[in-house]
């Protein structure tokens, strides 16, 4: 399955803008570290990008390894650990096809990555990997966006401009379009940069995303032997209604 997310990394060829864009971001962190905090064995941080939560985990005393597929976020994120002397086994693997020496209390996906996961088979084929890599009573937390049904239904178009650390005017003009059928936005961002005004350089990227409903979610886990514990709203443990931006899964094996 490899193939399918690589033809998904528009998104991430910049690693550098990914942590200037989310690094100052803590609330599913501080989940986590609450959770995992006294925790012994290896934690596994899965889709771990750039070590955002993987880095300061480690830093705290816990045993962490971090996985992704993309090569440029895991090179940043080896290069960030390295920096700060930080020993965390970072490894290149599809979470599809998961191979680990070892099982873990405790496996995580944050950043909505699970709705990189666009078919049934490659659903199936991560929550199989994950439960392969959980001890006994092992633990999966992942998040995911609650799918809007008013905001899915029409295609959108949005407008952003921001400053970069560069000092450039940053703008970004993008358009969402929703298949009902298959469950996936297609998001297309065509972004520029200027300086005193004048435009500089401009690039497109685009990013699919799967959208589940949450009877579908709790059928999924169902089927590969897993028991929610939880499902919130949000990071900060609200609780999960039909507006909520996300559901924030804590499951368990059964």
């Amino acid at each position: 399955m490899k193939e399918i997310f690589e033809n998904n990394f528009e998104k991430y060829e910049n690693p550098e803008k990914y942590d200037e864009m989310y690094s100052k971001y803590q609330d599913d962190l501080l989940y986590l570290m609450d959770y995992a905090s006294g925790m012994h064995e290896p934690i596994i941080d899965l889709a771990c990008g750039t070590g955002r939560l993987t880095i300061p985990m480690a830093k705290s005393g816990l045993n962490m390894t971090g996985v992704d597929l993309h090569a440029g976020m895991l090179s940043r994120a080896k290069q960030k650990a390295d920096d700060e002397q930080i020993n965390i086994i970072f490894e290149q693997q599809d979470c599809t096809e998961l191979d680990l020496a070892y099982k873990s209390p405790l496996v995580f996906m944050t950043g909505n990555s699970f709705q990189h996961f666009l078919t049934n088979e490659s659903q199936d084929a991560l929550l199989h990997s994950v439960k392969k890599h959980l001890l006994t009573g092992g633990q999966f937390i992942f998040d995911t966006r609650n799918p809007n049904i008013e905001e899915l239904s029409v295609p959108g178009e949005f407008e952003e401009s921001y400053i970069n650390n560069e000092n450039q005017t940053i703008i970004e003009k993008s358009r969402e379009e929703y298949n009902h059928e298959t469950q996936i936005l297609n998001c297309t961002t065509h972004t520029e940069f200027f300086e005193n005004e004048q435009l500089i350089h401009a690039a497109s990227d685009s990013i699919s995303l799967r959208y589940v409903y949450p009877m579908e979610l709790y059928r999924l886990l169902d089927s590969h032997g897993f028991e929610l514990i939880n499902l919130y709203g949000s990071w900060k443990k609200d609780t999960f209604v039909k507006d909520s931006t996300s559901m924030i899964v804590h499951c368990q094996l059964k």
